[in-house]
């Protein structure tokens, strides 16, 4: 099984570098079929592993590579494969490959994103799939480390590959800013994941997860002194600066910013990125890091308020947002926001089984995004679109499971997750899980209005496009088509998993909750099967304010569209505050890139201009000059002068001699 193992990654990143390498020379078909293959052979394998691992209750955790030796410390490349790590490994590979096959459509003109003669656009085509098959490698390294130093590896990993796809379109300015944005920010997450791994490794000795999870106990009654003497405990400052890196992966307030802008990127990176693969890292990482967040409630209330204040805050965003990819861009932020909050409330179970049901629907409906926006000549405005039901019913139906899947939608698969997080949370007895309950159900109102104003807006309505696109408007080709169809599938049928993953033993030995912590087992207790959950749940909050959310947005955008006029007119103060996202762009301008500007410029003035070219290499030019200037006095050109200074030289020479042996 070790050989299979390393063969799931190896055949992603094989595929890469055929593609990478070779591009040129083998031309497109060579290349997307290098990589299909590639990512094919890891979703088949993956499969296959998951039945061994999670259907036959098996667990590998061994070392493949020694990279090297420091002591008695080892810096391994190892593979950790449980239930976490085989169901991660199949979501990653499926939804990757999916990705890969609608690429082959929506990349095959485009030569048209790149100005003529444009060396930058040569074997575009080719590179793409080059990197978005190194992206699978990265996320699978990722996933699959039984160790800090490969998990920090992968980490840092998908987010170059990250930058590279997000500013894809390299001679786009806003691409550059967009791919700079992400880097910049992903790099304040990072810095506090590193210091995070330096605190475990500084206090344990070792970075294998089952080395650190046997030593917590010894640690966990220790304090450290950070900011003016007041002691904090050693677990807490782990927990803390571990959740930091999940923020910036995971895009958490106030480390969000970059997601939005990386919809400059194609739009296969942004199903790729915001479904299941790198968005997601921080959540799995924190569910593999249970046992440390389990010993600290203030890190997990902590965690509680973040992933509901992003939950609630930045779905408000999504309502007022015109751009196709935007508003599910928003969608995913709030998406991973209810993730976050499952893993505050302790619901590690339900918080991972949310992330698997929205890897299948948000990859779908970035994909029906990208179908639209082919269909529509690349124009992503909803505003000037309408009535495409008609024109693509393979895209509207496809839409309308991911929208139903994502307002969690009774028997689709986000009614399932969703529904378990905002119980969970409901079920906490920590004390942010109040603030935390009500932005969650906000949230769920926000979730269904802003995602059924897209739909009905683009799919329904008057047909607001010009009459030479109208006239070109049809189905996108079938092998942007299949993907859609296959992503339905599970966008419905994953949530019936429930049990096991959530309230069953599927993560029993793999995700470890305190004994404090009892909302998983409530929630167990009470659970009655599918049809009984599917009853508790049309009778809850969250179902009618889903259904509220639905009902509104079908009666403004469909009714009476005057409504939204009248209250943008009366909340226009509002507007403005979301439409430009609570102005944190303009703060992190001003504050963070104006303020290393002036200290740049300061730095400049200070050290460049006054220490080193005015008192170093301008000093030392004029000290040369006034020296000389004396110096120049001695050589007179008379002979009597230098006749003279030799006689002196002559007479401090003998008298240094006479003196200098009577002393001796």
């Amino acid at each position: 099984m070790e050989l299979v193992y390393l063969a799931i990654p190896l055949s992603a990143l094989i595929g890469s570098m055929v593609a990478g390498f070779l591009g040129g020379k083998i031309g497109r078909k060579a290349s997307h079929r290098a990589t299909l293959t590639g990512v094919g052979i890891a979703f088949l394998l993956s499969l296959y592993v998951f039945q061994h691992i999670a259907l036959g209750g098996n667990t590998y955790n061994g070392s493949v590579y020694t990279w090297m030796e420091f002591g008695k410390i080892k810096f391994e490349v190892g593979f950790l494969i449980d239930n976490l790590t085989s169901m991660m490994m199949v979501v990653v590979t499926f939804v990757s490959l999916m990705v890969h096959i609608y690429t082959i459509g929506y990349m095959s003109d485009d030569e048209h994103n790149w100005p003529k003669n444009s060396k930058a656009g040569n074997n575009s085509y080719q590179r793409f799939f080059s990197y978005i098959s190194l992206f699978t490698f990265s996320m699978l390294m990722l996933v699959m480390s039984n160790n800090f130093m490969q998990l920090f590896f992968g980490w840092e990993a998908v987010g170059l590959v990250s930058y590279l796809l997000i500013g894809f379109w390299s001679t786009r300015d806003t691409a550059i800013f967009a791919n700079m944005k992400a880097f910049l920010v992903n790099r304040v997450g990072d810095f506090g994941f590193l210091l995070g791994i330096a605190a475990i490794f500084t206090y344990t000795g070792s970075l294998d997860y089952a080395e650190v999870f046997a030593k917590l106990p010894d640690i966990s009654n220790i304090s450290v002194t950070i900011f003016s003497e007041k002691e904090w405990s050693l677990i807490t400052v782990i927990a803390i600066l571990l959740f930091i890196g999940a923020m910036g992966k995971s895009a958490q307030v106030p480390l969000h910013v970059w997601l939005p802008d990386s919809m400059e990127g194609p739009t296969p990176i942004s199903a790729l990125i915001h479904a299941a693969t790198m968005v997601t890292a921080g959540i799995f990482m924190v569910s593999r890091m249970s046992p440390i967040f389990e010993l600290s409630d203030t890190a997990l209330n902590f965690i509680l308020i973040i992933g509901a204040t992003t939950a609630f805050f930045m779905g408000l965003i999504g309502v007022v947002q015109n751009d196709i990819k935007r508003v599910v861009a928003y969608s995913t932020l709030s998406q991973l926001g209810y993730m976050t909050v499952a893993l505050g409330a302790s619901a590690y179970s339900a918080g991972v089984f949310h992330l698997m049901t929205h890897a299948f629907f948000k990859a779908l409906l970035f994909l029906a995004a990208g179908s639209v926006i082919i269909a529509m000549h690349h124009e992503q405005d909803i505003r000037k679109m309408g009535g495409l039901k008609k024109y693509m019913p393979i895209t509207y139906w496809t839409s309308l499971i991911g929208s139903l899947a994502l307002i969690g939608f009774p028997f689709f698969s986000g009614f399932f997750s969703k529904d378990m997080i905002i119980e969970a949370v409901h079920a906490s007895h920590l004390g942010a899980a109040g603030y935390a309950y009500l932005m969650v159900l906000l949230g769920v109102f926000i979730t269904a209005f802003y995602s059924f104003r897209l739909f009905f807006l683009v799919f329904h309505g008057e047909e607001r496009m010009d009459d030479h696109t109208k006239a070109h408007l049809k189905e996108s080709p079938k092998v942007v088509i299949i993907p859609l169809i296959a992503l339905a599938v599970p966008s419905v049928l994953a949530g019936y998993f429930v049990d096991p993953m959530v309230v069953g033993d599927f993560f029993k030995g793999v995700i470890s909750v305190g004994d404090s912590h009892h909302a998983i087992e409530e929630l167990t207790e009470e659970y009655h099967g599918i049809l009984g959950l599917v009853e508790h749940g049309v009778m809850a909050l969250p179902f009618w304010f889903a259904m509220a959310g639905l009902g509104s947005a079908w009666y403004i955008y469909m009714k009476n569209q005057s409504i939204a006029e009248i209250a943008y007119d009366k909340f226009h103060w509002l507007y403005t505050l979301l439409d430009k996202k609570y102005f944190a762009d303009e703060f992190n301008q001003k504050i963070f890139a104006g303020g290393a500007l002036l200290l740049g410029k300061g730095l400049f003035k200070a050290a460049d201009r006054f220490v080193i070219d005015s008192m170093i290499v301008n000093g030392s030019a004029k000290l040369v000059g006034w020296f000389s200037s004396i110096i120049r006095h001695i050589q007179t050109g008379y002979l009597y002068h230098y006749a003279f200074a030799m006689i002196m030289g002559v007479l401090f020479i003998m008298s240094w001699l006479i003196f200098g042996v009577k002393h001796v």
